[in-house]
């Protein structure tokens, strides 16, 4: 057995010990995270977060002078206004890229750019579903070319901004920040003034747009155009919602447009009505649909010598489906109509009655585009 004298030796021991244990725990004083000069490291330095607010002027620097005010004039009158930005030149001339509705019913374009110099455009063309047009201006007049990029590359809480001319004269080239807040969201728009009829995939991003931007660059925080502004949703319970075409998209149908050419669109060879939305008139054309039928496109008549007249289609059928993608109503009937080209077979769902059926469709040119 153990003498008190070593018993009492061994918690002498054990208590120096733990008391220096203890201290190494908490004793030590405080010392502050690391820094590497534009950021704070936690944790240990194990996982680095960079706070880094460094402006991005040198982004903006890159694109600010590509972008010009568009100002449309209708018998002599400003009528709107809008933005476009110089993607490309050649021997003569500069290449604008903006908005359809931008340069709408123009008689003459007036560009103001970010020099102050007011010159005359050119509209070469424009699409209506698309919301793109070109226009021209003389090559010695250009004071900058915007680098274009490519939306695929981007990920969703990216940095981008706008340069653009909320309000025309007064406010022009204005800058404003924010998120690549979405991707491939799909827009119901109107193209005819009324109901919506067409769909647009489109990027979303909070930097604020305002009337006078559609037509100008969505841009990355390197200073690429990764998107074309064309739209605003607005309503009293929704803000920093603003939405650009991709830009490889756009892109994509540059050279018809500056051949002044119609973009080249397959039809079905129907006149259509809404389920629900458009009921009066079809009651009108002497259609009743079974109560069952909640959505889709009524067939109302169908055009000699088109794809759907040698078909198995009649008026009264309720198409609810092309190549088995769902069909709710016009714009998406369009939508995925405008996927296929001219001479393609497609496969279309419908209902007739209370029986679905289907039937195959070769795509004929429309001569409306």
């Amino acid at each position: 057995m153990k003498s008190k004298a070593t018993m009492m030796l061994t918690i002498v021991v054990s208590f120096i010990i733990g008391g220096i244990f203890t201290y190494s725990i908490i004793g030590q004083p405080y010392k502050a995270p690391s820094t590497n000069g534009n950021g704070v490291c936690y944790t240990q330095c194990t996982n680095k977060v960079q706070i880094d607010e460094k402006g991005i002027s040198e982004s903006v620097n890159k694109i600010y002078d590509a972008v010009v005010l568009i100002e449309n004039y209708k018998n002599g009158q400003l009528s709107s206004t809008g933005t476009g930005f110089v993607y490309k030149v050649d021997d003569k001339y500069g290449y604008i890229m903006t908005n359809q509705h931008v340069v709408s019913g123009a008689s003459e374009i007036k560009l103001y750019l970010s020099n102050g110099e007011e010159i005359d455009g050119t509209i070469l063309g424009g699409d209506t579903y698309l919301d793109l047009a070109i226009v021209r201006m003389d090559k010695e007049k250009v004071l900058k070319v915007a680098e274009i990029g490519n939306s695929t590359n981007s990920s969703l809480g990216d940095t981008v901004f706008t340069v653009g001319n909320p309000l025309g004269k007064t406010y022009h080239n204005s800058v404003s920040r924010g998120t690549l807040s979405g991707l491939d969201r799909l827009v119901s728009v109107s193209t005819s003034g009324s109901s919506d009829d067409w769909i647009m995939k489109v990027l979303q991003t909070d930097a604020a747009v305002n009337p006078g931007n559609s037509g100008g660059p969505l841009v990355n925080s390197n200073g690429e155009v990764i998107g074309v502004i064309s739209l605003k949703l607005v309503e009293d319970q929704i803000e920093g919602m603003g939405f650009a075409i991709p830009i490889e998209f756009a892109m994509s149908h540059v050279d018809t447009l500056e051949q002044g050419k119609a973009i080249e669109r397959p039809m079905l060879g129907i006149s259509m009505l809404n389920v629900g939305a458009d009921a009066f008139q079809l009651y009108q054309n002497g259609i009743m649909l079974d109560q069952s039928i909640t959505s889709g496109v009524v067939v109302v008549s169908i055009q000699e010598n088109s794809g759907a007249s040698r078909s198995d289609l009649k008026k009264g059928d309720v198409i609810t489906k092309i190549n088995g993608e769902v069909v709710t109503n016009a714009a998406t009937l369009r939508y995925e109509l405008y996927k296929n080209n001219i001479g393609d077979t497609i496969e279309v769902t419908y209902i007739r009655g209370k029986e679905e059926l289907k039937t195959k469709i070769t795509l004929t040119k429309n001569d409306q585009n």
